[in-house]
């Protein structure tokens, strides 16, 4: 099985980070559109080829992000209309998140089938995840499931902040 590991800067303006190995090489660059509409994140092997994309919709009621890889829209993650706590879905690919996706620790099944699994790496500075897959042909969509997942709680609590500011 395949481990990978993500670690944000927790001070990045830029939001630029790196995917990397065990030998901790750089093995995936990931750029977000700082300040720009749609914001969006672009995830890119190390020949810095775009292997996978994350926009956020513009003009939705509820905040909704797709998620392509290789060109094709794999996924949606939406938000669900909710009094009390804060509900989103993950649709598409045949994917399905097992376990507290929203702490980060979690099991991905595709068709019934375990391809991966994330767990947040704690005591770092920043926010850390390991990530273990079981298939080089479904990295691309496991990795571009954690930082989709990652941006969608983050807009959430940029949400929540200005909301509470009110």
């Amino acid at each position: 099985m395949k481990q990978l590991y993500i670690k944000q800067k927790v001070f990045s303006l830029n939001e630029k980070f790196t995917v990397k190995d065990e030998e901790e090489r750089d093995v995936y660059y990931v750029e977000g559109s700082f300040m720009k509409i749609p914001k969006t994140f672009s995830i890119m092997k190390s020949s810095r080829e775009e292997v996978a994309l994350i926009t956020k919709k513009v003009m939705s009621f509820l905040p909704k992000f797709y998620v392509e890889v290789n060109g094709n829209e794999v996924l949606t993650i939406k938000k669900e209309f909710s009094f009390l706590k804060a509900r989103y879905t993950i649709e598409g690919a045949g994917i399905e998140v097992i376990g507290n996706w929203w702490d980060m620790n979690f099991e991905v099944i595709r068709n019934g089938e375990f391809i991966g699994k994330v767990s947040k790496e704690w005591f770092t500075w920043g926010d850390s995840y390991k990530i273990e897959i079981l298939d080089e042909e479904t990295e691309t969509i496991v990795i571009a499931l954690v930082i989709a997942i990652d941006c969608v709680k983050a807009d959430h609590a940029a949400a929540a902040s200005s909301s509470g500011a009110n």
